[in-house]
């Protein structure tokens, strides 16, 4: 199967193109990535190293002009790029999508939301549309538990009713609106992941944990907000990853799944 990952050179894309490639040694992957301030191509340098020593050393990287016999092909760009998009999906014969290019710190689409619309929505929708023309089998929409606003106690569930708190939430809401509203309309195959709060190697340090962690290291103060009560659960980078991929090949056509552990700890 060859499988378009957005956003795969960011913190959880990069760990789910590391396990489809370690796991199945028939796949393709080719990463679509813009490189903003939260892509790093240095999360997949093992990566690299390993499919070069594969192909014997011939590498196809940036730019990607043609097809390449290769099981990794990386590609500069942005999911809003309508015409890059789809010359991808034709050119690399694509058979599934797995999005997770998004613009995703709350503190950020507070300061200035136009970017997480512009990539979270409207990059979205050129997705679903070049998809859908190039016949795209299957369509994983990555989202967040984010979209469920919070709750006073107990567990969202997936027919919960969405309560979108800030304009990432809101555009990550919007978003999944917009994935089943092509399932419904086109009978494209779209299928939804909730994932809870992940850590793990290779995020990017203004969030929470490796914020902390940092200024720990440099004995410095650990920013909390307020008495660090706020309850979380946590989950993984490389099991959040295992279970998208799951949803990819076991999931049901037009599902949504919620993606977590059922670990709960506060900030603090």
């Amino acid at each position: 199967m060859t499988i378009l990952v957005t956003g795969g050179a960011g913190f959880i894309g990069s760990h789910f193109i590391r396990h489809v490639l370690a796991t199945y040694p028939d796949d393709r992957v080719v990463n679509l990535d813009k490189l903003t301030y939260a892509g790093n191509l240095d999360n997949l340098r093992d990566v690299e190293k390993m499919m070069e020593a594969e192909s014997g050393g011939s590498g196809e990287h940036a730019g990607g002009s043609g097809r390449s016999g290769r099981r990794y092909v990386f590609i500069q760009g942005d999911i809003a790029d309508g015409q890059l998009v789809a010359d991808v999906m034709r050119r690399e014969g694509v058979e599934a999508v797995v999005n997770f290019a998004a613009e995703s710190h709350v503190d950020r689409s507070i300061a200035d939301a136009r970017p997480f619309i512009e990539t979270n929505v409207l990059g979205v929708e050129v997705l679903l549309a070049a998809a859908r023309r190039a016949g795209v089998k299957t369509f994983v929409q990555v989202s967040t538990d984010e979209v469920y606003g919070s709750f006073p106690a107990g567990y969202a569930a997936e027919t919960s009713v969405l309560n979108p708190a800030s304009p990432y939430s809101a555009s990550k809401a919007a978003a999944e609106h917009l994935c089943r509203a092509h399932r419904h309309t086109y009978g494209m195959d779209v299928r939804i992941t909730r994932g809870s709060n992940t850590f793990g190697p290779y995020q990017y340090p203004e969030k929470f944990i490796p914020r902390v962690v940092t200024r720990l290291l440099a004995d410095e103060p650990a920013p909390i907000y307020g008495y660090g009560l706020n309850i979380r659960t946590w989950i993984s980078a490389a099991d959040h990853a295992r279970a998208i991929d799951l949803v990819l090949r076991q999931g049901a056509p037009g599902e949504i799944y919620n993606v977590g552990v059922a670990v709960e700890k506060s900030n603090i």
